[in-house]
């Protein structure tokens, strides 16, 4: 029981908001958060789509512990790293049942462990990537790419906004209780209390989208009172806005070194095929 206490003390609500908050805005002295943006970028499509190309399940074994290897060296969130193996075993689970159910054939679980092992390889590249850079070198690098100034700031501003959101959904809940009563009696396996959790989170959402929308509005207002869309599509605003991107011979070491690895990765694959 002691354990089990322990357990909630450290893993609670203020615990998962701190995890989703440090994933959003990245950790700057990581080893992935010191390259520039446009490389991580580059890299990340590099080493999601090469999976796509191959079915050489020696490859994909060495891409997956490649990056597996690049998201520990980049410090991903225990949170996100649980997730994602919650979700990796419970889809060997359900292809181990699926097979049996349909006869036991080897070809059928190695055709599906091979696009398990693609997808899981895209979704440690994206944590790896999008975990080390914070909002402002994600939006400059969408920007210096050509991509539209409207949807670089958004997707900035959506991270922004993100610990607003989590903090008015817990006012929120947080006012509900207060003005509540939670059910005396849980019930058989406390369906009553689930229930009324339940409820209280559906009906928590939709203030927070009301309250959330008029903090954008606002926040729209300002923008445009100090000249926002005239700096978007003016180009001396946006080279000054990406001067600061630059590719180092840091960067150029870990492009060396990125390219050496998947050209083993392939080299094996080539010589010891699975």
């Amino acid at each position: 029981m002691e354990f089990v206490s322990r357990l909630k003390k450290t893993y609670n609500l203020e615990w998962i908001k701190l995890e989703l908050l440090k994933t959003a805005f990245g950790k700057k002295d990581s080893y992935m958060g010191r390259k520039d943006p446009r490389l991580i970028i580059a890299w990340y499509f590099i080493v999601s789509l090469l999976p796509w190309f191959t079915f050489n399940q020696t490859i994909l074994a060495g891409l997956l512990l490649y990056t597996t290897v690049m998201s520990l060296v980049s410090r991903v969130s225990p949170l996100i790293i649980t997730l994602l193996t919650i979700g990796v075993i419970s889809e060997l689970f359900y292809i181990i049942v699926l097979v049996l159910l349909f006869g036991g054939e080897w070809a059928a679980f190695s055709s599906l462990i091979t696009f398990t092992m693609k997808i899981t390889i895209m979704s440690i590249a994206s944590i790896a990537a999008f975990a080390s850079m914070d909002p402002e070198k994600l939006s400059d690098a969408l920007l210096s790419f050509g991509v539209p100034p409207q949807f670089s700031f958004a997707v900035s501003y959506g991270y922004r906004m993100l610990p607003i959101l989590l903090d008015e959904y817990q006012q929120i809940i947080l006012s509900f209780r207060l003005r509540g009563k939670a059910p005396c009696n849980g019930g058989f396996f406390k369906w009553r209390t689930i229930y009324y959790y339940s409820k209280i989170v559906v009906k928590a959402f939709y203030p927070m989208m009301l309250n959330t929308a008029k903090k954008t509005r606002t926040t729209v207002e300002a923008l445009e009172v100090k000249g926002f869309t005239y700096s978007l599509h003016n180009k001396e605003a946006k080279k000054l806005k990406l001067s600061h991107l630059k590719v180092s011979a840091q960067d150029h070491r870990f492009i060396l070194l990125s390219f050496g690895i998947l050209l083993v990765i392939y080299a094996a694959g080539k010589y010891y095929p699975l």
